[in-house]
This record gives C-alpha cells, sequence and structure tokens, in this order.
C-alpha cells in the first residue's frame, strides 16, 4: 500500500490498551455496530445490548482490528435523538462489548462531548466525531473553538475527525473540501489534540454529492498526503445503491469491495465495515497487490 505519514507517532489508549499501529503494512479493519433502532440498512438489529455485543464478537473473529459503537443513527434524514437517549442506547451496549471483549479498541461514534467522555469513562478508547470538520464553516460563530478536542486532550483520547459541512453547496467542491480538512485539522490541534492523536475520516456520504463521494475515493492518495491516518467508511451507502441501479444496502457487496480495494490501493489506514467476513480477504488480496508497487 502506498507508504502512510507516520512522522507524528501513534495513537494511544487513555487505558493503556493497545490501539493497532500497523497501518502502514496493512489496512486495518474497523467494525460496525450500531446500537440505534433507526440506522439504514441494520437499524434495530442490534439495539439490546446482548446483540451488540454479539454483533462485535462476530465482527473481530472475522478480522475486525477495532470496533466503531454507535448509539445515535445519522443516515440522511434521520432525527436527532437527545444525549439522554444516546447515552440510554450506549453505555449498556459498550459495557457489555467491554465485558466480552476487553482488548479490543473501542471507537464512539458521536458528536456530542457529554457523550464522548461518557463512554471514554465507561471504557471506549476512540472518538469517531461526525461532525469534527466542516461544521464549522457552516457556523462560524467561534471556528476556533472545538470543545470536542479540548475533551480528547484533557481524557488522553484520540480523535477520529469526520469533514461533514451541512446543507454544502461549494463552488469548487475539491479545493473547498481540502481547505475544509487543513481548517479542521488546525482547528482541532489548536484545541489540544496532539498531533499523533488525529485521523481523518474525508465523510463518504455526508453533506456530498454522489459524484463527489466517488471523488474522494479516487483522490484518497491527496487526503493522505495530509500526513494524519485516513479512515475510510463507505460501506453500504446511498452513493453506492446509485451506482449499481437502485440495489438496497444489504445488497451493495460488490460496491462496497471495490471500494475497499481503490481504498486499500490509495492510502487509508483503516475502512469501517459492516460485513468484515465479506471483504477481509479483499483487502489482505489488494494489500499484497499494492506492497509489490510500495514495498
Amino acid at each position: 500500500m502506498p507508504a502512510l505519514s507516520t512522522k507524528n507517532g501513534f495513537w494511544t489508549s487513555p487505558h493503556g490498551r493497545a490501539l493497532p499501529c500497523d497501518f502502514a503494512k496493512r489496512t486495518l479493519l474497523m467494525g460496525i455496530v450500531n446500537a440505534t433502532p433507526d440506522s439504514f440498512s441494520d437499524g434495530g438489529n442490534f439495539l439490546a445490548p446482548e446483540a451488540a455485543r454479539e454483533q462485535a464478537c462476530a465482527l473481530v473473529a472475522a478480522g475486525a482490528d477495532v470496533i466503531d459503537l454507535g448509539a445515535e443513527s445519522t443516515r440522511p434524514g434521520s432525527a436527532r435523538v437527545g444525549a439522554d437517549e444516546e447515552l440510554r442506547r450506549l453505555i449498556p451496549a459498550l459495557r457489555a462489548i467491554r465485558e466480552a471483549l476487553p482488548q479490543i479498541p473501542v471507537s464512539v461514534d458521536t458528536s456530542r462531548p457529554e457523550v464522548a467522555e461518557a463512554a471514554i469513562l465507561a471504557g471506549a478508547d476512540i472518538i469517531n466525531d461526525v461532525l469534527a470538520i466542516g461544521a464549522f464553516v457552516a457556523v462560524p460563530a467561534d471556528p476556533e473553538r472545538y470543545e470536542m478536542g479540548q475533551l480528547a486532550a484533557r481524557l488522553g483520547a484520540p480523535v477520529i475527525a469526520m469533514h461533514n459541512r451541512p446543507a454544502a453547496n461549494y463552488t469548487d467542491f475539491w479545493q473547498e473540501f481540502l481547505n475544509d480538512l487543513t481548517a479542521g485539522i488546525d482547528r482541532i490541534l489548536k484545541s489540544g489534540v496532539p498531533a499523533n492523536q488525529l485521523w481523518i475520516d474525508p465523510g463518504f456520504g455526508f453533506g456530498k454529492t454522489p459524484e463527489q463521494n466517488l471523488q474522494i475515493v479516487a483522490r484518497l492518495r491527496e487526503i493522505a498526503a495530509l500526513g494524519f491516518p485516513v479512515l475510510l467508511g463507505t460501506s453500504r451507502k446511498s452513493t453506492l445503491g446509485i451506482v449499481l441501479g437502485g440495489k438496497p444496502p444489504l445488497e451493495r457487496t460488490g460496491g462496497d469491495s471495490a471500494c475497499c480495494v481503490l481504498g486499500a490501493f490509495h492510502g487509508a489506514a483503516c475502512l469501517r465495515l459492516h460485513d468484515i467476513a465479506a471483504h477481509r480477504d479483499t483487502v489482505t488480496t489488494a494489500d499484497a497487490i499494492s506492497r509489490t508497487l510500495f514495498p
């Protein structure tokens, strides 16, 4: 795979738990567990803590390096729930997963600092913030302030910062997207997050047209060139359904596989997936091929 920058060092868990750091040699795999009633492809399947635990165990058995646990749907058109409800769903599922998988890194998928703090204190290792980059462009009242970053710095937790510019109306998408990333990275670092604790998610499927989403995958190498590990999450998303002639989420495996190959080849440090077993061999093969060009 393309050489990834490790000049900033490697991320560390606030709990001393080992986080996977060999992404320069292979593409890591993040397994998705949605403890929600309304996620777009598996809503309600893992809402009960026991079901979330079983799914996490299955994903790890299939080869997941990290479990990403969310308790609020971020699908287009979904209604936000309150922090209390998000925590009511999240913490029991997290505790169940942590009990079954004490050594597996867990990221918490949330945009609320209070939810992230409760999750870290309950045993999560990583904050996956879906509103970290781009949102402040639409709401620029205090573009230097980043409360999630201040929290992460205080707790010693890594941040996966996703690009998500609400109601985006780009004039020059790619240049404005890169500008958002560089401004967002600067803002996060200024909040106190160490460079080694920051990853970037380009936000495939968030505030972008299908064509813009596909451009992200095609030009992922330019994002990786910013010097931070990149998480790519394309799994089952609607852009793939459009490409595949309207196929529903569970029938988009071929599109997912194509994105896995291109992501691995073009510099993704980690791929976020609903189905690890379906794509593990694909990613392993893509890594082996790319290493012939980028040993």
